[in-house]
């Protein structure tokens, strides 16, 4: 049956493939893009308001949360029991466990869709987007990507506050950064070794848990 699949991180997985190792000896501290203003989309696909309402900035309001909560539960119900509560910061941007829907199936989905829109509505969020990536998860993703260069992948670009991520997961690898071989490329298994633990720390960094505080 055909599944679920989440826009976010096309390729996320990438980065757990190493092992252990150092990094690189470039700045320790990078420079860290201005954060994008309210209403702008930071998962590269579906810019703008209406497309993303989680990178819409606001309502950070207790009855949005409550709302927040009353459509994870309708969605843990209907075939996602594993799915956690939305985040709801400050600034009034929100940011999902879309990892705990990749492998939903469709007719899981389309019923959870038919029991759950008007409470997703309700709440002004989307099941599939996030907010933008904030400065503290940015400035972790570049060192990964400083990295990533300094261990044989000259092409890999540095996030940005447009750049895709999945919470737990992080940013993932660009397929265009890296040869066209992929994670069987030796080069690329290289690198994701000898940066495994700055990948670790990037991925964690873009847990629900902690990106209220990044």
């Amino acid at each position: 049956m055909k599944r679920y699949r989440v826009a976010a991180a096309v390729s996320a997985a990438l980065v757990f493939l190493g092992t252990a190792g150092a990094c690189t000896d470039e700045p320790a501290t990078p420079t860290v893009p201005r954060l994008a203003v309210s209403g702008s989309a930071g998962t590269g696909e579906g810019t703008g308001d209406e497309e993303n309402p989680n990178a819409v900035g606001g309502d950070s309001s207790a009855e949005r949360r409550a709302e927040l909560h009353a459509a994870a539960q309708c969605i843990r119900a209907h075939g996602a029991p594993r799915y956690q509560d939305p985040l709801l910061t400050a600034d009034g941007y929100v940011y999902t466990d879309d990892v705990a829907l990749r492998d939903v199936e469709q007719q899981q989905m389309t019923a959870i869709e038919a029991a759950c829109g008007e409470l997703i509505r309700a709440a002004k969020f989307s099941m599939r987007d996030q907010g933008p990536p904030p400065p503290r998860l940015i400035q972790a993703g570049v060192k990964s990507a400083q990295c990533l260069r300094a261990n044989g992948l000259p092409n890999v670009k540095d996030p940005t506050v447009d750049s895709r991520f999945a919470p737990g997961k992080g940013f993932g690898l660009d397929p265009t950064g890296i040869p066209a071989g992929g994670k069987q490329d030796p080069t690329v298994r290289r690198a994701l070794e000898a940066c495994r633990s700055v990948l670790d720390e990037e991925a964690a960094m873009s847990s629900l848990g902690n990106l209220g505080n990044a």
